[in-house]
Order: structure tokens, then C-alpha cells, then sequence
């Protein structure tokens, strides 16, 4: 559900970043808005809770260009991890233009990352979305630990319908803007054809 602000020439996206509890969101998104020009960003904002912390801010991206003259801004989210959080989940997901689930790929991690990618779909559908429809990407986060899943198995796991993967260490920097590009650009790319 993008919003087009006709004043300022611009058109806001909204992307959510998904997955289970401590498997890099606010990592991801902590690293983009670090490396991200000052003029080019808001404010980072961090709605905490007594278990998990929820991360929004947004930015315009300077390479990705325009779309019929307008510039694109995009809003990053992320979601609680926890389970309990899950109505914060379902309003976060509302008005959502992309989707990135970041899989934690240690192995004592992967019923976490099956059972959040079964809850990012059943939010999805009770906000009136289907994530075989939505821009989605799938990043495989952690691969720098000794005890994790092989790519294949992870990918074969949790892959819904042949969406990009990106393998990542967050906490490096290493496949963050990889995601946020392919999320991004299946986003303008859906924008083009309204």
C-alpha cells in the first residue's frame, strides 16, 4: 500500500523485515542506517519491550531513481521476534510494500525460522496480502557460525516460491545491501507496472 505524497514529489514504500527472535533484523537495519548518508536518512527510531526491540526508519535511496518524476522513499521496519508480540507483528505487516525474512542459520535455530515464516503468512493473510504475490526475499543470516545449516537444506527449508536468497553476516555488513536491494527493486519494479 504505497503512499504518494503529491507536495514533495515523493512515493513512500514500506518494508518490513521478518523473522525469529535475535536472528539479525535490527542488525540489518542498524547497519543501513549506519552506512547511510546523513542527508539521505530520518531518524532511527527503537520502540523497545521488555524482551525485544522493534527498529523504524526511513531513507531515500539516491541510486535507485524515480518513478514517473517522483523519488522514492523507503520505510524500513522490523518486527518483535517473540511470539508474544505477535498484534505488534500484524501492525507492522499493514500497508506493507515488501517483505525480507532474515533466517537465522544456526541449526538449533531452524524450528524458530519455520515457525516465523508460517506466522509472517498467516499475517500476511489476515492483512489481505498473500506473500506469493508481495515483493519477498529471503536471506539466510549468521553465516559466519560454525554450527550452521547448509545453504541447500536452509533454501529448500524455507523458500517460498523461488524468491532471491541472500546469504549474510549482518553484524559484517556482509549481504545486507545485497537484500535490500533485490527487496527494492522488486518493489519499484511492481510500482512500475500500477
Amino acid at each position: 500500500m504505497t503512499f504518494i505524497n503529491y507536495a514533495s514529489r515523493e512515493i513512500n514504500c514500506k518494508i518490513v523485515y521478518y523473522g525469529p527472535g535475535l536472528c539479525g533484523k535490527t542488525t540489518n537495519l542498524q547497519y543501513i542506517y549506519d552506512s547511510t548518508a546523513p542527508q539521505a536518512k530520518g531518524k532511527l527510531i527503537s520502540l523497545a519491550t521488555e524482551t525485544d526491540r522493534t527498529l523504524f526508519f526511513d531513507f531515500m535511496p539516491l541510486e535507485l531513481g524515480t518513478v514517473r518524476g517522483f523519488k522514492t522513499r523507503f520505510h524500513l521496519y522490523t518486527v518483535p521476534g517473540q511470539v508474544y508480540y505477535d498484534a505488534s507483528r500484524k501492525l507492522i505487516l499493514k500497508g506493507v510494500d515488501g517483505v525480507v525474512f532474515v533466517a537465522d542459520s544456526q541449526e538449533e535455530r531452524m524450528d524458530a525460522n519455520i515457525e516465523s515464516l508460517y506466522n509472517l503468512e498467516e499475517n500476511l493473510k489476515s492483512q489481505g496480502y498473500d506473500l506469493l504475490q508481495i515483493p519477498y526475499v529471503l536471506q539466510l543470516n549468521k553465516r559466519d557460525l560454525p554450527n550452521v545449516i547448509s545453504v541447500e537444506e536452509l533454501t529448500g527449508e524455507l523458500n517460498r516460491k523461488g524468491e532471491p536468497v541472500y546469504e549474510a553476516i549482518a553484524s559484517k555488513g556482509d549481504g545486507v545491501f545485497d537484500t535490500l536491494k533485490a527487496v527494492a527493486k522488486q518493489v519499484l519494479t511492481e510500482l512500475r507496472k500500477g
